[in-house]
């Protein structure tokens, strides 16, 4: 299996557009632009999927020699859309695929259910290119091409703030769990992790690979960094600081993705690294790519 790290940082990329803290003018001098979320993967470098799809995705994938089109003038290798969340990070770039022949989607009910409503996003788009949307029932492995097969695995209920009237039930936040049934690798996808535990620590069993929620590096962070703000477990993310020796005895490659642009993991010569690299953890970067 084949990954590449489109995008790693949280909601606003790093540096955020209108933010002039101490931390987004570092990253503008020094050049240091972290793009928002988002996974690309294959099991033959043939057929390619993405793992959500973010504001900023036609630069990813432009940026991305293997999913450039060809070679028909129309033909693309992005065969569809897995998605962990109903969240604007991670839904907005469906609209840049509107000049696709066709575009497959798979969400649970309840992140569907949402892009049919208040965010309309299914009306939108079968405006321009055909639909397909794949309910996902979590726990359920289905097939991809390329021989991979993924599992979704329910994390958290957090509903975005545009379906605030939706029912507060149902899956609205997942991980995945993607196995390459050649070479066995398993890669572990969770840019939005509420707590360890349950069906997610199952989920890691013989990962080789777990991208993870690194939005924060601290339960306090945005007090830190702002003097006001709530928590990182009260916006749905475990701090890295909490997850950090759990997730490395997995004995999988731990890598944080998802950065907010307070998170001094998103600086390169921040000395909080070194702590990560302690545990044998590391921070995702943009355009790094994985074979597993």
């Amino acid at each position: 299996m084949r990954v590449r790290l489109l995008g790693t940082a949280a909601g606003g990329g790093v540096p955020q557009w209108n933010c002039a803290c101490a931390a987004c003018d570092r990253a503008r001098e020094a050049g240091a632009v972290r793009t928002q979320d988002c996974v690309a993967i294959s099991g033959d470098r043939r057929s390619w999927y993405l793992l959500n799809a973010s504001p900023d995705l036609r630069a990813q994938l432009a940026a991305a020699p293997e999913l450039a089109p060809g070679p028909g003038p129309r033909q693309t290798p992005v065969r569809g859309v897995l998605l962990c969340t109903a969240e604007l990070d991670h839904t907005l770039g469906l609209l840049a695929l509107r000049e696709a022949e066709t575009v497959t989607v798979y969400g649970t009910a309840a992140v569907l259910d949402a892009l049919s409503g208040p965010f309309p996003v299914r009306g939108v788009l079968g405006a321009y290119t055909s639909l397909a949307w794949t309910p996902v029932a979590v726990g359920e492995p289905f097939e991809l091409a390329g021989g991979l097969t993924v599992t979704a695995v329910p994390v958290g209920a957090k509903r975005p703030r545009y379906a605030a009237g939706a029912p507060s039930t149902g899956d609205w936040v997942v991980a995945y769990r993607i196995s390459d049934r050649r070479t066995g690798g398993v890669l572990v996808y969770a840019p939005c992790l509420p707590a360890l535990g349950g069906p997610f620590h199952a989920a890691t069993a013989g990962a080789r690979a777990v991208v993870v929620d690194g939005t924060f590096l601290y339960d306090d962070e945005m007090a830190r960094a702002t003097g006001a703000g709530r928590t990182a477990t009260e916006m749905g993310h475990l701090p890295v600081s909490a997850s950090l020796r759990d997730l490395t005895r997995t004995g999988a490659r731990v890598l944080y993705t998802h950065l907010n642009n307070t998170n001094p993991l998103c600086a390169a010569t921040a000395p909080e690294r070194e702590t990560l690299a302690a545990y044998g953890a590391e921070v995702a970067e943009d355009g790094q790519t994985l074979t597993l």
